[in-house]
Order: C-alpha cells, then sequence, then structure tokens
C-alpha cells in the first residue's frame, strides 16, 4: 500500500475509535509538507465517504508567531471545511464525539468570486473577492500526546487537526471594519473572558485569505465562488470540559454560541 494511503487510513481508524498516540509510525508518517497534504486528500475523501456532505471550503492553521515557533515553520498550512461537521450558531454537541476539545474565535469569509490564478495577492488585492464575513468558532481536535512534538506534516495530514466549525450570521455590510484592530473574545460559561483581535492572525486576518490564495495553486486547486475559509485563532487558548457554553463575541459582527453536551 502506498505510504499517503497507508496514512490516511491510520489517521481515520484514530478518529473512528477517539485513539491517541505519540506520533504516527515512522513507516507511514509524511515527511514533508506536500506528503502531508497528500494524506489528507486521502483522508478528506474517507471522511466524506462515512460522513456524506462536500467540502465547503477551507481551515488556516498556524496563523500565529507562537504556533509557528512551536512547530519549527514559518508560514501556515490549511485544511478543508466539511458539511457534515459544520454548525450553526446554538448548537450542542456531544462531548464524545471529540478526542480535543478546543474552541478557537476566528474571522470567517466567504468568496463572492472564483480567484483567478495566476496573480500574487495581498489583503488589499483579495478584499474585492470576498463577499461575507461570517463569525465562527472552530473546534480544533488532534489524536496526538503532544501535538507540538509531532510537526506540521503530521498536523496537516490529519486535516490540520480540525473536528469542527460553528458558524454565526453572515454579514455583508463588512467593508468598513479594520479586522487588525477589531476585538474578538471567547466566553465560556458566562464567566472566564479570553479577549482577542484581528491582529493575532498574521497582523489582519486577510493577509491569510490571501495567504491561501497564494498557496492553493502550489497544490493544483484555487479559492472558489462561495468557498468559506476561517483563518485562525484570535484570543487565548482554552480546552472545553464537558458542558461548557462557549460564545465567540466579534462585536458588531455578531456572536456566536454553542454547548458541548
Amino acid at each position: 500500500m502506498d505510504r499517503t494511503v497507508a496514512a490516511a487510513e491510520y489517521l481515520f481508524d484514530m478518529r473512528v475509535a477517539r485513539r491517541t498516540v505519540a506520533a504516527l509510525p515512522a513507516e507511514v508518517a509524511p515527511r514533508t509538507l506536500a506528503e502531508g497534504y497528500a494524506v489528507q486528500e486521502h483522508l478528506v475523501r474517507k471522511l466524506l465517504d462515512r460522513g456524506g456532505g462536500t467540502q465547503i471550503g477551507y481551515k488556516i492553521a498556524c496563523t500565529s508567531d507562537v504556533a509557528q515557533r512551536a512547530l519549527g515553520v514559518d508560514a501556515p498550512f490549511f485544511g478543508v471545511l466539511l458539511s457534515h461537521s459544520t454548525h450553526q450558531s446554538g448548537v450542542t454537541l456531544p462531548s464524545s464525539e471529540f478526542t480535543v476539545r478546543c474552541p478557537e474565535v476566528e474571522f470567517g469569509f466567504e468568496m463572492a468570486d472564483d480567484v483567478p490564478a495566476g496573480a500574487t495577492y495581498t489583503a488589499a488585492t483579495i478584499l474585492p473577492l470576498i463577499g461575507r464575513v461570517i463569525p465562527g468558532l472552530e473546534i480544533v481536535d488532534h489524536r496526538y500526546h503532544d501535538w507540538k512534538a509531532v510537526g506540521a506534516p503530521s498536523l496537516l495530514a490529519d486535516n490540520a487537526i480540525h473536528g469542527a466549525w460553528v458558524a454565526g450570521e453572515p454579514v455583508a455590510a463588512w467593508r468598513h471594519i479594520d479586522f487588525a484592530t477589531h476585538q474578538t473574545a471567547l466566553i465560556v460559561n458566562g464567566t472566564r473572558t479570553f479577549p482577542g483581535s484581528g491582529a493575532a492572525v498574521l497582523g489582519n486576518p486577510l493577509n491569510v485569505v490571501a495567504w491561501l490564495a497564494n498557496e492553493l495553486p502550489k497544490f493544483g486547486r484555487s479559492l472558489r465562488r462561495g468557498d468559506r475559509i476561517t483563518t485562525g485563532l484570535t484570543t487565548g487558548v482554552y480546552l472545553a470540559d464537558p458542558g461548557d457554553h462557549l460564545a465567540a463575541d466579534f462585536g458588531p459582527l455578531g456572536r456566536v454560541e454553542m454547548s458541548f453536551a
């Protein structure tokens, strides 16, 4: 069996069994980012076969300096958003479906147009191609004893350790927003608050969208009209417990709420 297929099988089994390991076996662990993305493609197909639905966009990981230093990389990496693991604000999710429950308050975007190939995009040039802003909570979930110890290829192979995405109400009137200074907060059980801002993700979440537009063509992909993108953690890290109620506060851009049963 091809080592990328074998790695995808191994990761899929870990997800189904909620099994954790220190690292992927050396004989299947991806050695480069390119190998990691090849494994991810196989894994996503298996997840879609099991859960149904479609690919609806991308999640971006490692968009902060702290995360990049921890992994020894100098850029983010992407995973895939899936319709069957995407939910609307107000959802209650079973705690038992997750090995780790790490809620991340993230700016989301929906593309209004296909992104033409052949250009190098910046925050300014990608902006006209974006349609709506979507406040959201990504639930990061992984099956490694220590995510910082396994390296970026193994993390992105596991669909960039994406567990679920909870989306708020899309916002069409957002052109006046300065995302670099826009404040966010994670509120846990109405009592604990973790403040943040758009500056935490490459200085501005629009920089993350531009990065993705430039990165996808390296792997034969491109951003399409309707694709949704969630751009990375804006606050401090919190690991949720069963029974927690979580709220992501984006001020005038709205609020997203969910609970873990």
